[in-house]
Formats: structure tokens, sequence, C-alpha cells
């Protein structure tokens, strides 16, 4: 029944509102039948002390990471290259790791078993299409195109001379043409 009537002393709405200061709410409150008025000064006291302490290593903190910008400044590393260097910290975490290296010789098994798949197929189609120019048909189709392209290309010695006459003529019709100049016609102003 004790237990009721503390329970019943306690205030409803003293929750502290968020941001609300931890002093200003504890002021609030009702103390606690077991709690004189010098223990609560106390814990009062102890409070202030500790969000003090809480202030000032904040502050210490703040001091502590601009100084640590500084020297990073000084010796030249910037944010890129820490991001730099944690990538590649990172990147070799994951390539030491044992599921890394588990995939990569999995994969590592499935590409040469490929290259060899691969390499097999094409071995039989290189045998295939050799067997396919040593038939008859193709044969007798090669020799047919051989034919038909001995009669479409002439000959060297007759290219080189149509060459030859081809090469002349232009400047023998350039000096045939007749001066326009010298027919005795005044040019005109």
């Amino acid at each position: 029944m004790e237990d009721a009537d503390k329970v019943s002393q306690l205030p409803t709405d003293s929750a502290p509102e968020v941001g609300e200061d931890a002093v200003t709410s504890v002021g609030s409150l009702v103390l606690p039948p077991a709690m004189t008025e010098e223990e609560r000064q106390e814990l009062q006291e102890e409070l202030l002390k500790v969000e003090d302490e809480i202030q000032t290593l904040s502050q210490v903190l703040a001091a502590k990471e601009k100084q640590v910008a500084d020297i990073k400044r000084k010796l030249g590393i910037t944010p890129l290259n820490e991001l730099k260097q944690n990538i590649t910290k990172t990147w070799q975490e994951v390539t030491t790791s044992i599921a890394y290296r588990r995939t990569s010789e999995t994969l590592t098994q499935a590409s040469q078993k490929a290259t060899a798949a691969f390499s097999t197929v094409g071995s039989a189609i290189t045998r295939k299409l050799e067997d396919v120019r040593n038939t008859p048909g193709f044969k007798s189709f090669e020799e047919k195109v051989e034919t038909m392209k001995t009669k479409i290309t002439p000959s060297a010695s007759l290219t080189e001379a149509a060459d030859r006459e081809d090469s002349s003529a232009p400047t023998e019709s350039f000096l045939s043409q007749p001066d326009p100049t010298a027919e005795g016609d005044a040019p005109m102003h």
C-alpha cells in the first residue's frame, strides 16, 4: 500500500519537453519523501558541475579537431587524399577477405573452363570448314570462281600499256590546243 501512496504523489505532467534544461525540469519535480533539501541541493550542484564539464569537453574537442585540420593542411593531407587512402585500405581489406578469395577462385575456374570450351568449339568449326572446303562441290565452285577471275582481270602487259597511253594523252591534248590569246583578239577593258 505504501508503494501506491508514493506513485500517487508523483506528478503526471512532469515529463520534460525536448530540449528543456535538466535543471529546470528537476526543480519542478516533487521531492521524494526520502530526499532532504540538502541532498536535493547537492544533486543539483553535481548536475550543474557535470553539465559544465560536458560543455568544457565539447570546447576542447572542437579545439582539437581544428588542430588536427591545421596539421593535416600543413602536411598536405587533403580530404581527397584521405578518401583515396580510405578506399585503398577498404579495397585491401576486401581483397584479403575469405569471401573475396573464394569468389575470385570460382570466377578464375569458370573463366578457364569457358576458354577451354570456346577453344574446342573454335577447333570444331575450323575442322568442319576444312571438311567443307575439301568436298568436290566446293572445289568445283572454287575452280569456277578462279576461271571467272582470270577472264575478268586483264593481263598485266595489257594493263601497263593502257596506263602508259592514258598518262601521255592529257599532255598531248593540251599541247595540241591553240593558244586563245594568239588569235589576235585584244583583251577587253
